[in-house]
């Protein structure tokens, strides 16, 4: 690939479930059972909005989550964005009016000014940057750390291989799949997980089916 080329967003499924399935037969047997997963990694997004998104929702239950965003997004000057420009032009306590706290709002204006830094890339930057220089720049912003930067790489950009091994989910669907007797440190997980790249996005979109999968059989069976 030429240097600095554009980096296509998502990748081959069928490839990559075909690849999982020869190097993990345990989890080729979970993938079974759980069934093909379809994504649209196409959709557009703006990388402050989904990060100013991101700090609003931290340590929240989804619905205030949902109710707070949605305060803020009715401030904005552009309609259904949040954008530097509109950060800027609120007061904090319209933005304490609308429930966001002191140290988001903080987050908030770090976004906003490193937007215009030039810190945080748009779409067309990211789309030409690895997922090293990705994390490298946007956990510059402050409320914004390695597993938010993972989750846009992987919803939102469709990169193929990020594992995000200090999310719990993940961890726990590894140790349900391969029986683990401990749930899995986020260093073992990174060594354990070579065997699904390049395609190890997938095998943790995976992974968190499988706890899903899991819980609900619980349900079940308690509730027979």
């Amino acid at each position: 690939m030429p240097a600095n080329a554009a980096i296509a967003r998502g990748f081959d499924l069928d490839a990559a479930r075909a690849h999982l399935a020869r190097r993990d037969r345990r989890l080729a047997s979970w993938m079974c059972r759980i069934g093909p997963l379809e994504f649209d990694f196409r959709r557009p997004f703006d990388p402050v909005d989904a990060l100013a998104r991101s700090i609003l929702h931290q340590q929240l239950a989804g619905k205030a989550a949902a109710t707070i965003t949605a305060r803020v997004v009715a401030l904005m000057p552009r309609r259904g964005r949040i954008d530097p420009a509109g950060i800027a032009a609120l007061a904090d306590d319209a933005l304490r009016a609308a429930g966001v706290s002191r140290n988001k709002i903080a987050a908030l204006r770090d976004l906003a000014a490193k937007a215009d830094a030039g810190i945080v890339p748009n779409t067309r930057q990211l789309a030409r940057m690895s997922d090293a220089a990705i994390i490298e720049h946007l956990t510059q912003v402050r409320g914004i750390g390695r597993w938010t930067v993972e989750m846009m790489l992987m919803f939102r950009l469709g990169r193929p291989d990020v594992l995000p091994v200090d999310d719990l989910g993940v961890r726990m669907g590894a140790q349900i799949v391969h029986g683990f007797e401990d749930l899995p440190a986020p260093r073992v997980l990174t060594s354990f997980g070579e065997r699904w790249a390049p395609y190890r996005t997938l095998a943790g979109f995976y992974l968190w089916r499988v706890v899903e999968a899991t819980r609900a059989a619980s349900r079940a069976g308690a509730g027979a």
